[in-house]
């Protein structure tokens, strides 16, 4: 006699994915200790983009993923989501309390720090972390809109390097890749040139835009 077979949940949706966030209002550690500084804990689902506008509205100023962050490229869809969410917060200028998760070294590569640093990167040598935390400073690796081109700034290698993307198959795709895009409806050749570039990367069979929104400009434009 065969065993029953038992059917598993279908996995949610990509839009639906909840990032489960503790928050205050406050990133100073004594102050969020003090009453009426702390929020509460939210499952945080929806756009990134809109849903940090909504928090930074609401006063919340930092936050605390619960789980720790796959950064490589096997890392699963959640932690994807929760890249994308980060992404957000830093741009707008929100502490995040986070830990990160690298078992292959793609940490070492430096493709993820411009975003907030992380308390630690469990699997991965203490200095690395260390190093995120000293080499940090807001608008890492940035884009902004023109009229008809995008242009990026990025430090996260050392130099400043400059790209300005003005062809429309490549302008067409930048507002769904700010969400993540399954591979295959992106256009090869937006695909080869972001990726080679390092402007995107692939998890969970999606590709995503990497540099942040410029909400407000921290220092003088030349010195990011």
């Amino acid at each position: 006699m065969s065993s029953p077979s038992v059917e598993q949940a279908p996995a949610a949706p990509w839009s639906e994915l909840g990032v489960a966030a503790e928050l205050w209002l406050d990133s100073d550690p004594l102050v969020r200790e003090s009453a009426g500084s702390a929020l509460g804990r939210r499952t945080l689902g929806g756009p990134a983009a809109s849903v940090v506008t909504e928090l930074h509205r609401a006063g919340v100023r930092c936050l605390r993923l619960a789980e720790p962050i796959r950064l490589c490229r096997d890392a699963p869809a959640a932690s994807a989501r929760a890249l994308t969410l980060l992404r957000e917060a830093t741009g707008q200028g929100l502490a995040v309390l986070w830990e990160a998760l690298c078992e292959d070294g793609c940490a070492a590569d430096r493709l993820f720090h411009h975003l907030f640093p992380p308390a630690r990167v469990l699997g991965a040598p203490a200095e690395l972390a260390a190093e995120w935390r000293a080499g940090y400073f807001p608008c890492r690796c940035v884009v902004r809109r023109g009229p008809g081109f995008v242009e990026v700034r990025d430090r996260r290698f050392g130099t400043l390097e400059l790209f300005t993307i003005d062809e429309p198959d490549h302008l067409g795709q930048l507002d769904a890749l700010a969400e993540g895009v399954p591979v295959g409806e992106v256009p090869p050749a937006v695909r080869r040139d972001f990726t080679e570039v390092k402007l995107v990367t692939e998890q969970a069979g999606r590709l995503w835009w990497l540099p942040m929104r410029v909400r407000r400009w921290p220092f003088p434009s030349l010195t990011v």
